[in-house]
């Protein structure tokens, strides 16, 4: 979405595109820990505003969107496809300040989940909406004294719901016009979405130089290092492998959760997990959907 890069020997195999998808994977996980590190200063409103502006103004300066002839079918579709985005950040922030990372990406894959399953009609996708529900189920019961924030589930699950839409509208508005500008000018209203929400705790902030250091690391490896390695993995695996290897992010959030944030998850949500990652990799397996863009 945020490159044209070009091929290169070290993708000239499925293994090697495939390290550079975990790579990808690793570094959106690593902006969310530093994003759920940022909370308790800026609050979820205020690391989203910095997040999608600083992603914002980096995406201009590489696409020069105003260089692009534009149509009136692409704008709407763009803006559409912005205030998704700038609304499933803001709804996943919010809950990564209530529960753990490995739950928050658990929940919120559930979104494009949805997507894949919705247009299948067959038995076995059946099969992979159970397994999901089941998952989700562990997570929303408390068990052995495992307390999980009822507001941070919902907060993830509206993320979900915002990263369908992102997923619907980010197709349209990649069909109705080029897909750099269109990732640009849908990062901007995304900004213009959060930055009334985040912008008075912003200022408040304004001189604190550890804020805006964590604020630019979070929208490098959340939004334009893992966008850039994405494309480069596109360019060698086909979409059914690409789909199933993304359905292990939520378990590479549960482990960058605990390495980085010392967050200890109960064996139900270890298995709550399991059963969305079989869910999303088993829809991957038997439907015919596009690649899950790139969500928190």
């Amino acid at each position: 979405m945020t490159a044209r890069p070009q091929s290169t020997t070290t993708l000239d195999s499925t293994g090697g595109a495939t390290g550079v998808l975990v790579l990808a994977m690793i570094s959106i996980q690593l902006g969310a820990s530093i994003a759920k590190e940022l909370l308790p200063s800026v609050g979820p409103s205020g690391a989203t505003a910095l997040r999608t502006s600083i992603a914002a103004t980096l995406l201009w300066a590489v696409w020069k969107p105003w260089r692009v002839p534009r149509t009136a079918t692409w704008l709407r579709a763009v803006v559409v496809y912005g205030a998704c985005l700038g609304a499933m950040n803001l709804m996943f922030y919010c809950a990564l300040a209530r529960i753990p990372l490995g739950l928050a990406v658990a929940l919120e894959f559930v979104g494009p989940l949805g997507v894949a399953l919705f247009a299948s009609r067959r038995l076995v996708d059946f099969a992979w909406t159970l397994s999901a529900a089941a998952g989700i189920l562990l997570i929303v019961r408390l068990r052995g004294g495992h307390t999980v924030d009822v507001a941070g589930i919902g907060f993830a699950l509206a993320a979900g719901l915002c990263w369908a839409l992102y997923i619907v509208f980010g197709q349209r508005a990649s069909n109705a016009g080029p897909s750099g500008p269109s990732a640009a000018i849908g990062m901007a209203i995304a900004a213009l979405v959060t930055v009334p929400f985040g912008a008075p705790i912003v200022v408040a902030h304004v001189g604190d130089r550890t804020v805006w250091l964590r604020a630019l690391a979070i929208a490098v490896f959340s939004s334009a290092l893992p966008y850039y390695l994405e494309m480069l993995a596109l360019k060698r695996l086909p979409a059914r492998t690409f789909g199933v290897l993304m359905s292990l992010e939520p378990a590479v959030a549960a482990v960058i959760g605990f390495a980085i944030l010392r967050e200890r998850l109960a064996p139900s949500q270890w298995t709550a997990i399991a059963l969305i990652i079989v869910a999303a990799a088993g829809s991957a397996l038997t439907t015919r959907a596009r690649p899950v863009p790139v969500g928190s």
